[in-house]
């Protein structure tokens, strides 16, 4: 459980590292079945935006008692998971995330989201840990992102250049095992990987139950920006009931 001091961290700058590690023999399992996966999906080896729908068996690893319980002190205990994806960043190869909010692509009213990002690799500097501007998600909206036309990022929004100052960036350097989590209005990013270890890292997608996941907004927003289209998302209530009362859940 996260104490008051960390949960008021949180709320403040936006993302919280806690003091919890997943078990290796839970970390050994999803490198192996990531592996598999890749050996199916090849065009998914560095980013793949809707893990569940093509292997529904990660939602296991999503569905942790201690994570829930984390996250439950942040956004209320009725929760949802609405995604999971995996940045992999393949050694030597990994393409840069360019700096976003992740409000910009999600259709969740209110917008929403507390995101576990699960380390399964050492996540350092040299190979294109997560950066985050701490405190940037303190005004609750979201900001100008323009359209990237380029092949070496893995989303196609980018922050426009007046809305933050790189210079304030926090490297988030974590251990495999270790999770940050961050709030759905924080500006981050991370940087490309040139070095020889792979940099995996594993998102899960928490919404409180008081918000909407709405299937028309997600197929307009995918058809006006070119981006991912979550309106045949499987989302699946974790924890508590439905609160708003429109959310379709999947049974697990």
């Amino acid at each position: 459980m996260l104490s008051a001091d960390q949960i008021a961290q949180y709320h403040r700058d936006g993302y919280l590292i806690p003091d919890f590690t997943v078990p290796d023999e839970v970390l050994e399992s999803i490198k192996q079945r990531h592996t598999a996966f890749i050996e199916r999906h090849p065009q998914f080896s560095d980013y793949c935006p809707a893990l569940l729908d093509l292997d529904p068996g990660f939602f296991d690893y999503c569905n942790n008692p201690e994570i829930l319980d984390m996250v439950a002190q942040l956004i209320g205990d009725d929760i949802a998971l609405w995604n999971s994806s995996f940045f992999a960043k393949p050694a030597r190869t990994g393409r840069r995330t360019p700096w976003h909010q992740d409000g910009e692509y999600w259709p969740i009213r209110p917008l929403a989201t507390c995101t576990v990002w699960l380390a399964v690799d050492d996540s350092t500097i040299e190979n294109g840990c997560l950066r985050v501007i701490r405190g940037s998600h303190t005004e609750q909206r979201l900001k100008k992102h323009n359209t990237v036309h380029s092949t070496d990022v893995t989303l196609n929004q980018e922050l426009d250049k007046s809305e933050y100052d790189e210079s304030r960036a926090v490297d988030l350097t974590l251990k495999a095992g270790q999770i940050s989590l961050h709030d759905v209005y924080l500006l981050h990013g991370s940087e490309a990987n040139h070095s020889p270890h792979p940099r995996r890292g594993m998102t899960m997608r928490f919404m409180p139950t008081s918000s909407l996941f709405d299937r028309d907004v997600a197929r307009q927003m995918s058809e006006a920006r070119k981006t991912t289209d979550h309106s045949q998302r499987s989302i699946y209530l974790m924890r508590g009931t439905d609160r708003h009362g429109g959310n379709q859940f999947r049974s697990n």
